[in-house]
């Protein structure tokens, strides 16, 4: 009976070096892609181009958490945007005065530009498990969009998500890291068609 002997035998250590290999051929060619000139199509949530004949100005559009989370940035809405955050106070999804009146400026902007549609994100604190987060964060998503709803925006305009605790605004863990954290975010996008 012939016995069977491997013409190649490889070790371990040639294993790991070939991985190593194409793990960084990888990396080269997928950075070489991002580096690229060419102009990027718009992604699944990216803004309209335009919403009432003016682009959204680069500085004053949202990134989505998702965003935020792929580019290991902060998820916080810039001061030039066109929709603001509102903030609940620990472990609540009231609505607070301030937050209806930022509310009210959200549906007017988002009735005066009816081609916008929008993600209301839901956030929370660092406190609780990320279970617990998420339902809160959802909640409170719900909630500002059932707002806006009630003061007339279409229903089909607005999607929710919830990111629970894991999009912060702000990574330190003090009181008024947290009270940044406890929020819905609004982020204006474009679908793109599925067919």
């Amino acid at each position: 009976m012939h016995r069977f002997t491997p013409l190649i035998a490889i070790s371990d250590r040639r294993i790991h070096q070939a991985t190593t290999l194409v793990v960084v051929l990888v990396m080269t060619l997928l950075s070489y892609g991002c580096s690229s000139s060419k102009p990027v199509k718009a992604g699944l949530f990216s803004p309209p181009p335009s919403l009432s004949g003016t682009a959204t100005p680069a500085a004053a559009r949202s990134l989505s958490s998702m965003e935020a989370i792929s580019r290991g940035v902060a998820a916080v809405t810039p001061p030039g945007a066109p929709l603001k955050d509102v903030y609940y106070q620990f472990d609540s999804v009231e609505l607070e005065s301030e937050a209806i009146e930022v509310l009210k400026k959200n549906a007017e902007w988002l009735k005066a530009n009816p081609k916008a549609r929008v993600e209301v994100e839901g956030h929370c604190d660092d406190v609780g498990s990320a279970e617990y987060n998420l339902a809160l964060g959802a909640k409170r998503a719900q909630t500002a969009k059932d707002f806006l709803v009630n003061q007339g925006v279409a229903t089909e305009r607005l999607v929710t998500i919830s990111y629970g605790k894991e999009a912060p605004a702000c990574f330190e863990p003090t009181e008024e890291c947290r009270v940044r954290n406890r929020r819905a975010r609004f982020v204006i996008f474009t679908e793109l068609p599925t067919s």
